[in-house]
């Protein structure tokens, strides 16, 4: 089949959104005394956990600290099919902007927009953390929009204290 690399990428990674979703799902249907909000961001924990360990690999604590998170979050978040960018702020602090994101289209559409923002936050704030015990920074991060909240973008502020 001769089907062209950004299709095909974008096809994959619907299928890994649709993993996400199947995978709670299921979990859910195993275990049906759990949380399933609880469950979502325990997922998310765990993942920023991992995400941290992998940026960690490509930070430098010497560098300004805030916009290399920032620039590695939006990096990744456009591989994954995510509108996202970075803009600076006063001395070290950067803020990330999603235009649009896909796992809020998926929420959404599964009616599962509640655990949206949850497992966003989780993520972020799981992730900035575990890169803060693995490097000794200070670095903090706030949410001041998001799209399942009705904003027109989801922007986070990174900083350091």
């Amino acid at each position: 089949m001769d089907i062209p690399i950004e299709q095909r990428f974008k096809v994959l990674c619907e299928i890994v959104r649709a993993q996400h979703f199947a995978w709670r799902e299921a979990a859910l249907a195993m275990a049906p005394d759990l949380d399933p909000v609880e469950l979502t961001n325990e997922m998310w924990r765990i993942t920023g956990v991992q995400t941290a360990k992998a940026y960690v690999k490509r930070l430098d604590a010497d560098k300004p600290m805030a916009m290399q998170i920032a620039n590695a979050i939006a990096w990744s978040s456009v591989c994954m099919g995510e509108d996202a960018a970075v803009e600076a702020g006063e001395g070290d602090e950067a803020f990330v902007k999603h235009d649009d994101c896909p796992w809020f289209h998926w929420h959404k559409r599964l009616n599962l927009l509640a655990e949206d923002r949850p497992g966003c936050d989780m993520w972020f704030n799981t992730l900035v953390s575990e890169v803060n015990k693995a490097l000794g920074t200070s670095v903090k991060i706030e949410t001041k929009s998001t799209l399942p909240d009705g904003c027109d973008c989801c922007l986070r502020r990174l900083w350091v204290d």
